[in-house]
């Protein structure tokens, strides 16, 4: 099986900073695509960006030139930092990962936990 860890989050006044990770770990062969998604109370889960596995990245328009997202794959790990935060960037971010398994040929995707990020004004 495969886990998908978040670790990062918490509480930070507007105009603050946070750096999310998640680390994947288990019968992993490869990781294609990651990227991080967040849903807040009442609302869809929404993309807020994506890094494909050769390092081309795509951003959410409500995050473009705040957040960058980033991965080292020797870890298996994907990086969201997060500057000039607001307080509606307040939500549960979730980790996916689209992850070849071994003694499959097939890819599989896989989300992680969640971990809140609370923006006060």
């Amino acid at each position: 099986q495969v886990q998908l860890v978040e670790s990062g989050g918490g509480l930070v006044q507007a105009g603050g900073s946070l750096k999310l990770s998640c680390a994947a770990s288990g019968n992993i062969i490869s990781i294609n695509a990651m990227g991080w998604y967040r849903q807040a109370p009442g609302k869809q889960r929404e993309l807020v960006a994506s890094i494909t596995s050769g390092g081309s990245t795509n951003y959410a328009d409500p995050v473009k030139g705040r957040f960058t997202i980033s991965r080292d794959n020797n870890k298996n790990t994907v990086y969201l930092q997060m500057n000039s935060l607001k307080p509606e960037d307040t939500a549960v971010y979730y980790c996916n990962a689209d992850v070849w398994r071994l003694g499959t040929l097939t890819m599989y995707n896989y989300w992680g936990q969640g971990t809140q990020v609370t923006v006060s004004s």
